[in-house]
């Protein structure tokens, strides 16, 4: 079966953003954070755009989160909405404490996470970089 990985864009935050995400999840970084600036035919962006993420990885577990940052001079618009989530499994509920408390630190938090009438232990939040997230914990499905 494929494997899917959330694929994150920001507006010059990435980089920021990884760092906060690596310092809650733990680990490094897959291979080295990719600048615009190291890419062909960026010579002209200016010195902030060239130091903007080309792409950078980190793994989660058996899974990977991957970011880029868009760059405003080839067009690119960010548009933040609540279309994208990054749904969380955790092991246990200590973990999935963890998690949402770490992850949501300076976000908004849209459900409590609390036990649910479906039978899960489940929050949502929006981070302070604007990514959405959902902490799921079944223990149903960690056996």
């Amino acid at each position: 079966m494929a494997k899917l990985n959330p694929y994150l864009n920001f507006d010059g935050k990435a980089e920021e953003a990884f760092n906060f995400y690596k310092s809650v999840f733990g680990g490094e970084f897959a291979g080295e954070v990719h600048k615009m600036g190291n890419a062909p035919g960026t010579e002209n962006l200016s010195e902030e755009e060239k130091n903007r993420v080309m792409h950078i990885a980190l793994p989660i577990g058996n899974d990977l989160l991957m970011a880029s940052d868009i760059v405003p001079s080839f067009g690119q618009k960010l548009n933040v909405g609540n279309n994208n989530y990054v749904s969380i499994f955790p092991e246990s509920r200590e973990e999935a404490d963890r998690l949402f408390k770490g992850l949501s630190e300076g976000g908004n938090i849209e459900m409590p996470i609390e036990d649910q009438f479906w039978g899960d232990y489940f929050g949502s939040f929006q981070d302070k970089y604007g990514v959405h997230w959902m902490v799921n914990y079944n223990e149903e499905y960690t056996k």
